[in-house]
C-alpha cells in the first residue's frame, strides 16, 4: 500500500482537475431537485458518469438509486452512502442555481451529499486503477431518505449491504464551519415515528356533558397526560419525547363533537426504548381517556430507528478526517432528535455518520436545515471528497475483524 501522502496527492490532483465540474454538478442538482422515489434524472446523471469512468453501477429495481462497487478481489468491503432526494419545500434563495421546480428544493443538502459521493467514487476508482486501494468500496446512492420508512430499506432489501463490513456517510451541517467535520460516538440522531390517537363518541350539547362523552376534554387529557406520564415511565436518558403537531375536533363552540384526532411525532435516542415505545404509548393513551366513555383508536407508525454510531467505526472516521484535513478538522457534535434513515444500515453493520461543515465564516449561525433559504459553502464539496476517500482507505487498511471491535451484526 502506498503512503497516505501519496494517496492524498492523487486526490489533490483529481480535485484540481474536477472540483469546478463537481460544483457545477451540485448546482445542476440543486436547480433540478426530485422528490423521493422520483429521482430519475439524478440517478441517470450519476449512473452515466460512473459508467464513463469504467465502473458498473446498478440501478435499484424501483428505477431510482444505485449501487456501484469499486475494486476487485476478496478483500474487506466498506460502503459509503449518499441520499438523492429533495424536500417538498419552496426555494427562497436568489441565486443562479435556484430550484426550477415549484415547491421542491434541496433544503437538506442531499445535492451536496450526492456530489461528494460521486467525486469520492471517481477518486477511489483512480486509486483502484493505480493499485492503491487496499480492498473494495461500495457506493450507495440511496433514494427517498425524506420519506418514511426511508429509502435505506430499499437498499437493504436489494442486498445492498451484502458483504459490507462497515458503512460511512456525511450529512451537511450548517452550524459547523466549512473545513470541519463533526463526529460523535453512540447516538447522534433519534428514531422518528408517528403516533395518532383518534377518539369517537355519541356527541351532544355542551350544556349537558354528563349525558354524553366529553370528547374534546378527553382528547385534551391525551395531549397533556401522555407526555407527562412518560417522564415517570421511561428512563430520561433514553431521550424519548412525544410532541403533538396537529389536533382536530369539532366545528362549533356549543356542540360536543363525535370524533377527534391528535397526531404527534415520537423521537427516541435509545434503541431499547424505541422498541418499547408503541406498546407503552398505547397503554398511556388508553389510561388517559378511560374515565370518559369514549372509544379509542391508537395508531403507531414506525419511521426510522436512531442512528447509533459504532465507537470503532467513529474512530476510523476521525482518523480519516485527520488524514485528509488535519487534527483540528475533527470537532465534537451534539445529539439531535432529528430522524435519519441511516439508522436502518446501522442495524445491520457497524458504521458512523459524520456532520460535514458547510457554513461559510460570514454566514449566520442560526441557519438550519429544511428551510427555503438553506445553502452551503461549496468548498465543502472538496472537503467531503477528501474525507470519504481517506475514511474508506483508513477503514480498509484496518481490515476485519479487528481485535476489540464489535462483531458484525446479523
Amino acid at each position: 500500500m502506498e503512503t497516505a501522502g501519496q494517496v492524498a496527492e492523487l486526490v489533490s490532483g483529481f480535485l484540481a482537475a474536477e472540483e469546478p465540474w463537481l460544483v457545477a454538478v451540485r448546482r445542476y442538482l440543486h436547480a433540478h431537485p426530485e422528490l423521493g422515489h422520483a429521482e430519475h434524472r439524478t440517478t441517470e446523471l450519476v449512473r452515466n458518469r460512473l459508467a464513463s469512468a469504467g465502473l458498473t453501477p446498478k440501478v435499484l429495481s424501483g428505477g431510482t438509486g444505485l449501487l456501484c462497487d469499486i475494486g476487485i478481489g476478496d478483500g474487506p468491503l466498506v460502503a459509503l452512502r449518499a441520499d438523492l432526494d429533495a424536500l417538498p419545500l419552496a426555494d427562497e434563495k436568489d441565486v443562479p442555481y435556484r430550484s426550477t421546480v415549484p415547491g421542491v428544493c434541496h433544503a437538506c443538502g442531499h445535492d451536496v451529499h450526492t456530489t461528494v459521493l460521486l467525486g469520492a467514487g471517481l477518486a477511489l476508482a483512480h486509486l483502484a486503477d493505480a493499485g492503491w486501494l487496499p480492498g473494495r468500496v461500495r457506493l450507495i446512492f440511496q433514494p427517498a431518505e425524506e420519506l418514511t420508512p426511508g429509502g435505506a430499506v430499499d437498499v437493504v432489501e436489494a442486498d445492498g449491504l451484502d458483504g459490507v463490513q462497515r458503512i460511512f456517510a456525511l450529512h451537511c451541517d450548517p452550524r459547523t464551519d466549512v473545513g470541519q467535520v463533526g463526529v460523535r460516538s453512540g447516538p447522534i440522531t433519534a428514531a422518528a415515528d408517528r403516533f395518532q390517537v383518534r377518539l369517537r363518541g355519541p356527541g351532544g350539547h355542551t350544556s349537558r356533558p354528563h349525558l354524553t362523552a366529553d370528547l374534546v376534554y378527553a382528547l385534551a387529557k391525551v395531549v397533556t397526560e401522555v407526555p407527562a406520564a412518560l417522564s415517570r415511565r421511561v428512563d430520561p436518558r433514553s431521550g424519548l419525547s412525544v410532541v403533538w403537531g396537529q389536533i382536530s375536533a369539532g366545528t362549533v363552540a356549543n356542540a360536543i363533537p363525535e370524533t377527534g384526532v391528535a397526531n404527534a411525532t415520537v423521537r427516541v435516542l435509545d434503541p431499547l426504548a424505541w422498541q418499547a415505545a408503541p406498546g407503552l404509548l398505547r397503554e398511556l393513551a388508553l389510561a388517559a381517556v378511560a374515565p370518559y366513555g369514549v372509544e379509542v383508536d391508537v395508531t403507531y407508525q414506525r419511521g426510522v430507528p436512531p442512528v447509533v454510531n459504532d465507537p470503532f467505526a467513529t474512530e476510523l472516521l476521525s482518523q480519516g478526517i485527520k488524514t485528509a484535513l488535519g487534527q483540528d478538522a475533527v470537532v465534537p457534535t451534539e445529539q439531535s432528535l432529528g430522524g435519519e434513515d441511516f439508522g436502518w444500515y446501522l442495524e445491520k453493520v457497524p458504521g458512523s455518520l459524520g456532520r460535514l461543515g458547510v457554513r461559510a465564516l460570514d454566514s449566520p449561525i442560526g441557519m438550519d436545515l429544511h428551510r427555503g433559504m438553506f445553502d452551503v459553502d461549496e468548498r465543502s464539496i472538496a472537503v467531503g471528497v477528501r474525507v470519504l476517500v481517506a475514511t474508506a482507505v483508513t477503514a480498509l487498511e484496518a481490515g476485519w475483524p479487528v481485535e476489540g471491535a464489535p462483531e458484525l451484526r446479523q
